[in-house]
């Protein structure tokens, strides 16, 4: 898994880096906006909901209709161990034009309709050794956009196996194997397996 990010310590923070997510997914990378969507945190007892990152979305001309709201699970970083800095972030989809799989389908269903290339993370709590979130007082941002996951959307594919860095290696494991990739779903997971191993030795 390639990953493209920036860091910002205490400079820019939520404004800085969604203006910058967006203005790089649709001036640079030239992905339509009707095609974007993103999530941010939803809110628990812990931290409140991110309207925050939401309304800045919206500014940048994201329909608030593309943009949902998930628990901690899907849109929350960290903290790296039981304690330390952590905090809400945004995820960034593409969506595949796929139908829904039912009328609850958004950002972040497993279904393949929206494809998550990209999240921005907010540190803005340091979590505490009896369990409780204090805001930090330098606020940072660490992002991170999948290169494999980015390429395939640009390409028009469904999925990085279709990419160029792994179809090479499907190819050799279907001349090894004797077997062709896509003809039974329960191998073709195998197939990935073994590729992604490859891929990353």
């Amino acid at each position: 898994f390639e990953m493209l990010g920036n860091w910002s310590f205490g400079d820019y923070f939520k404004e800085g880096a969604i203006s910058m997510s967006y203005r790089f997914m649709t001036e640079v990378l030239e992905l339509p906006k009707d095609m974007l969507a993103v999530t941010c945190f939803a809110g628990d007892k812990d931290a409140p909901r991110d309207e925050e990152s939401a309304s800045i979305w919206q500014k940048m001309g994201m329909p608030r209709e593309r943009i949902g709201f998930l628990p901690k699970a899907k849109n929350w970083w960290g903290p790296a161990g039981q304690t330390g800095p952590c905090g809400p972030d945004t995820e960034m989809f593409v969506d595949t034009g796929k139908e829904k799989c039912s009328p609850d389908c958004r950002p972040g269903c497993h279904c393949g309709k929206y494809f998550e290339v990209w999240n921005d993370v907010f540190m803005q709590y340091n979590k505490q050794k009896d369990g409780s979130y204090v805001p930090l007082s330098r606020k940072c941002v660490d992002t991170g956009m999948g290169i494999e996951r980015t390429v395939a959307m640009l390409q028009g594919k469904r999925s990085v196996y279709q990419t160029e860095a792994f179809t090479p290696i499907l190819s050799a494991l279907e001349g090894i194997s004797g077997k062709r990739y896509g003809d039974d779903e329960e191998l073709d997971r195998s197939f990935r397996i073994v590729s992604d191993h490859v891929r990353a030795s």
